[in-house]
């Protein structure tokens, strides 16, 4: 049920730079991510103000704070089981616990200096990072990387008991975007977006995370 993370893989080697850079909606204390649901977990979700059953804490879930990506990932949520897209917005300080307590999904040379590392890293953390490639406003990949989420075991327990703030219900903003697009009014789409900026990370998360330094970032 929900939707899976993607297997696209991206090479280590040649990384531009700025390339791997967290973009959210934020506030001073929050920003928002998105996870695509059938009706039948998104319902109980919105009503509740969090993740309650028939959701399983026992299985790893994705978040992402990509907009675009989401719509990607759910093909304008209309994929079966993704048909309804939250927008959930989690404490700052829950995220970057998440991003702590991470290890990428794949290896990569650039952030574990042996694939023994990278696997021990792996099996220590309850919390798996992707970088794949963001997605223009037509869903077409682009040069920069967006970041998956993925949640286990106490990862998963503070994002549903302690990290949301809130859930909304997006679904109808994806599909009148979608219209546009397919309309060719991608101006009109692009007004209509979430607007989303560099997330600041500090320097010991994006060395776990093999993530870019932005500009906003820590020295």
């Amino acid at each position: 049920m929900g939707e899976r993370p993607s297997t696209t893989t991206v090479s280590a080697g040649g990384r531009g730079q700025g390339m791997r850079t967290v973009y959210a909606k934020q506030t001073e204390d929050t920003l928002t991510v998105y996870q695509a649901y059938l009706s039948a977990i998104a319902d109980p979700a919105l009503r509740a103000g969090t993740f309650v059953p028939p959701f399983k804490r026992s299985r790893m879930t994705w978040i992402k704070p990509s907009f675009l990506w989401m719509m990607y990932r759910s093909g304008w949520a209309e994929k079966p089981g993704q048909e309804r897209v939250l927008a959930v917005e989690i404490t700052r300080r829950g995220f970057e616990w998440a991003l702590r307590h991470a290890s990428l999904s794949h290896y990569d040379g650039h952030t574990h200096p042996t694939r023994d590392d990278w696997l021990a890293a792996k099996r220590a953390s309850p919390v798996r990072i992707q970088w794949d490639p963001e997605r223009d406003i037509t869903l077409q990949p682009m040069e920069r990387r967006a970041i998956q989420i993925g949640l286990s075991g106490p990862a998963v327990e503070g994002y549903v008991e302690e990290w949301i703030c809130g859930i909304e219900d997006v679904t109808v903003l994806a599909k009148q975007v979608h219209t546009l697009v397919r309309a060719k009014r991608r101006e009109e789409a692009a007004v209509m977006l979430p607007r989303e900026e560099i997330y600041p990370l500090p320097t010991d998360i994006r060395a776990r995370i093999g993530a870019d330094q932005a500009p906003e970032d820590d020295a």
